[in-house]
């Protein structure tokens, strides 16, 4: 019995040996990388907006046509950028609106049918901005729309959803002291900016929360609304601007869902801020707006979601599910901060594949991405799963390839990512890593960490650029 007891513990520990490694070996991710290339110039760009690829497998971004353009409409390498559409290996040129002498246009969001909303230049100039003018549109079977604005100068198509509605802002010819523009992504505006709904004829107005700008940055598909907006006119002496609020309009009415203390709270700019059970999520401040915390929203009074031990957090994206994730600050005093996952009322810290992380993206199956701020000072992208580590997506680049993977922007329910990507010389490219299997053709394997820390990003040494506005609101540092 002893004998038998000990070849059985012997088989089993024989067996064990060879399964836990085929476990762990099946469960390492595979990808395919697919660069998207461009319109004709240099760049190719996933945009740090909202959803650039669809369930689908159908992505969105801007890139560079062969069109060199003089300023002010030459905001980083002087060629006219064109929203794009690829799909199964074709890229498409959206193009701009016609009769526009520099037709330029960039995407914002993507639905499952295809249909994109976003902005286009209409020739326009802002003379003390010294900005081009755009309106928010939609291309749909093959054409664009031009969404019109309500009388001002611009607006702009924030996201859509499945049944083809459109929500964002435009402007009104009501002169106003104060904008919204760091609060919705935008440029500061000289009228006042309302929040709009698109159900393909005019622009619905979906007013305020008493003061004199609001914006939409959500749609869900059931056509619920979330944005922010200013509830007074009267400027606070700890922000200089009037109390700002986030709120969700059921179709009817718009609710001010209130802040943490504080007299700014908003909805997150990027990736998911609404889902489809009407949750929101967001950062408020505190009182005496001196630290901000990350918040949901959930039919009732804002949840406060804590840090990570520190001051400072944000929310960037919810599912379906509820699960949550963005950056949370580690020590109160620092800016060191993390990536993080928030369910069942609990913060988990993703680490890090340098100093910092932010996650930007959550899917259905809770897979995470985001970027890390390296040692060096560049970006990586990464991806997180089950209980992690972070990987490195360097690692799936091929070992004589000079891209460096740097954000992470967008990943769909099939594990599909978008990511920015960036060349030795600067200049940007559009990715797309596709799961595989071994044995596909380019299926790549994850290669040596060595391999992930050779790509080095040189894009940030060539002074401003448009990239660097895009990340402006996500790489606190």
């Amino acid at each position: 019995m002893k004998s038998r007891a000990l070849n059985l513990a012997v088989l089993t520990g024989f067996l064990t040996a060879l399964v836990v490694p085929f476990q762990l070996a099946a469960q390492q991710p595979r990808y395919k990388l697919i660069n998207m290339g461009t319109l004709g110039g240099p760049n190719g760009y996933i945009e740090f907006t909202t959803r650039n690829l669809n369930s689908h497998g159908v992505v969105t971004g801007t890139g560079d046509t062969a069109t060199g353009v003089n300023p002010p409409f030459c905001f980083d390498d002087c060629f006219l950028d064109h929203a794009y559409i690829w799909q199964n290996g074709v890229i498409r040129d959206l193009g701009g609106l016609p009769g526009v002498a520099i037709s330029g246009s960039g995407p914002n969001d993507i639905n499952a049918n295809g249909v994109v909303a976003g902005i286009a230049l209409t020739g326009g100039f802002y003379d003390v901005l010294g900005l081009p003018q755009f309106d928010g549109v939609v291309w749909k079977n093959g054409q664009i729309i031009d969404l019109g604005t309500f009388g001002g100068t611009f607006s702009y198509a924030s996201t859509i959803n499945n049944r083809d509605q459109v929500v964002g802002f435009a402007l009104n010819t009501t002169p106003d002291s104060f904008d919204l523009g760091d609060f919705c992504g935008n440029f500061p505006e000289p009228t006042q900016m309302r929040a709009f709904i698109w159900n393909g004829g005019a622009l619905q107005d979906l007013g305020t929360l008493g003061g004199t700008d609001s914006c939409a940055l959500w749609v869900n598909q059931s056509g619920q609304v979330a944005g922010q907006s200013f509830t007074d006119s009267t400027p606070n002496a700890s922000t200089g601007l009037p109390t700002l609020h986030p709120f969700f309009w059921d179709g009817k009415s718009m609710r001010d869902l209130g802040s943490l203390g504080g007299t700014l709270s908003f909805v997150s700019q990027f990736s998911i801020g609404l889902n489809d059970r009407g949750q929101v999520v967001g950062a408020s401040t505190l009182a005496g707006d001196a630290v901000q915390h990350p918040f949901l929203w959930s039919g009732d009074a804002l949840i406060d979601l804590g840090t990570l031990g520190g001051d400072n957090g944000e929310a960037t994206s919810i599912n379906n599910a509820g699960q949550i994730v963005g950056d949370a600050e580690l020590l109160p005093g620092s800016h060191a901060h993390d990536a993080f996952l928030w369910q069942h009322g609990v913060m988990t810290d993703l680490g890090t594949l340098g100093r910092t992380s932010r996650a930007l993206a959550i899917n259905a199956t809770g897979q995470v991405v985001g970027h890390s701020l390296m040692n060096d000072g560049t970006f990586h992208a990464f991806f997180w799963e089950n209980g992690g580590p972070m990987v490195d997506l360097n690692s799936f680049v091929p070992p004589n390839s000079e891209l460096t993977l740097t954000d992470a922007i967008s990943i769909n329910d099939r594990g599909e990512i978008a990511v920015q990507a960036a060349l030795p010389n600067g200049d940007q490219q559009a990715i797309l890593l596709i799961p595989c299997q071994d044995g596909e053709a380019d299926c790549q394997a994850a290669t040596t960490g060595a391999n992930a820390a050779i790509h080095s990003n040189s894009a940030f040494t060539k002074g401003p650029t448009a990239l660097a506005q895009r990340r402006k609101h996500l790489a606190r540092r």
